[in-house]
């Protein structure tokens, strides 16, 4: 029987890379667009009626590119729905979410020191919460409609902030971040979802059927996607930070996390106002850089240290003695606090393997990357015997029972 282990990794190897791929021509498109609208031309008097229109160049060609502020006098035929790309990125994250985090709770999603769950309530409130983002913000977005959407923007972010603390309260310092770039990710997609395509199918019914189409849709719309503009830049912060404990393992995760999203405030400024023909206001990056100082800064402050209760079991295995004397003599000279491995100045991943508790915490791990497979060490640079990497493997499966 093929190692289940091996199956589960290469299954979210090709789940992330769909995601990636999605996520990629989701991003792309949206960006392009965002850009294209604030920098059309809407000072010449059109003869299609069209509200603006740009000539571009790429690829050796040139486009002419013309909008039309509600739609235009006739259906042109096949028209292209910028969709699939958002419904692609929002599935493949929720599939990753359940193999890395659901199946994986016990190693990425609990943390017994932070609140002692079972799977299943741990499951249950990732999806609850994801389900109460989109109910709460729908209703932001429907009382604040005809306000200042400045206003509407300041309540969101004091929401994702609210998240960010719940989760850390809830969740692994991993798990909480991630799950606020997924509850994040979750508005965004369901804008398009459930509220810019069928306004937009509304405009092309009624068009279809000759009726004028109500302005009011396009305006809803243009809210949403303004909105999935400035939060797009912390979602893909939010999904890399699981690579790098700095960003999760502190007792500031939450500030961090805050601040990402100011800064995403900031970045996407900068790029709106520019593409506007509006200026470049470069005291956005200015503020930026003090926002990602301060994010350096909480990450290396004092924090209480914190062990799963996994430990425990890794460390009264069968083996476990023999497989640390392994990893100190192969793998501990870089997964170190203080690397003894010439050029590396911190253990690669932020993985420190010195003590046993190290060990046991990172064991899943080392069962991949020494065990079944020989990832490492990289090169085997320090000779790692066949006959440790399944003393590796059967401390791993005499801890899991497999």
């Amino acid at each position: 029987m093929y190692d289940l282990a091996a199956l589960g990794a290469w299954a979210e190897f090709a789940v992330r890379w769909l995601h990636v791929i999605t996520a990629i021509a989701w991003i792309g498109s949206s960006f392009y667009f965002i850009a294209l609208d604030l920098g059309l031309h809407r000072d010449r008097n059109l003869s299609s009626g069209a509200d603006g229109e740009e000539w571009q160049v790429h690829g050796g060609g040139f486009y002419h590119i013309q909008k039309y502020l509600v739609a235009p006098p006739g259906m042109p035929d096949g028209l292209i729905w910028h969709k699939w790309q958002s419904y692609w990125t929002w599935i493949s994250g929720f599939a990753l979410l359940v193999l890395v985090y659901y199946l994986g709770a016990e190693f990425y999603l609990i943390d017994p020191n932070v609140m002692d769950l079972t799977t299943w309530q741990a499951v249950g409130i990732s999806l609850a919460s994801l389900a109460f983002g989109w109910i709460v913000y729908t209703q932001l977005c429907r009382i604040f409609v005809d306000a200042d959407q400045t206003v509407l923007m300041v309540a969101l972010f004091a929401v994702l902030v609210g998240m960010a603390w719940f989760y850390t309260q809830v969740f692994s310092g991993r798990a909480a971040l991630l799950h606020l770039g997924a509850f994040t990710a979750t508005l965004m997609s369901g804008n398009v979802f459930f509220v810019i395509i069928p306004n937009q199918k509304i405009v092309v019914a009624d068009l279809m059927a000759g009726r004028t189409p109500d302005a009011k849709y396009g305006k809803i719309a243009k809210q949403r996607s303004t909105h999935n503009n400035y939060l797009t830049l912390p979602v893909i912060f939010l999904m890399l930070s699981n690579h790098y404990p700095l960003s999760f393992a502190s007792d500031w995760n939450w500030v961090i996390a805050s601040l990402v999203f100011l800064m995403g405030v900031t970045i996407r400024h900068w790029f709106n106002t520019h593409h506007a023909r509006k200026g470049n206001p470069h005291w956005t990056w200015g503020v930026t850089a003090l926002l990602f100082i301060a994010i350096v800064w909480l990450s290396t402050a004092p924090m209480a240290q914190r062990e799963a209760a996994v430990v425990t079991r890794f460390a009264q295995a069968d083996g476990f003695e023999t497989v640390h004397e392994i990893v100190q003599g192969r793998c501990s000279m870089c997964h170190a606090a203080e690397p003894a491995w010439s050029g590396l100045l911190w253990a690669p991943k932020g993985v420190v393997l010195e003590t046993p508790a190290d060990l046991s915490l990172n064991a899943l791990a080392v069962y991949l990357q020494s065990g079944i497979s020989h990832a490492m060490p990289p090169a085997n640079l320090s000779y790692m015997e066949d006959d440790e990497r399944a003393a590796i493997v059967a401390w791993y499966r005499a801890a899991t029972g497999g």
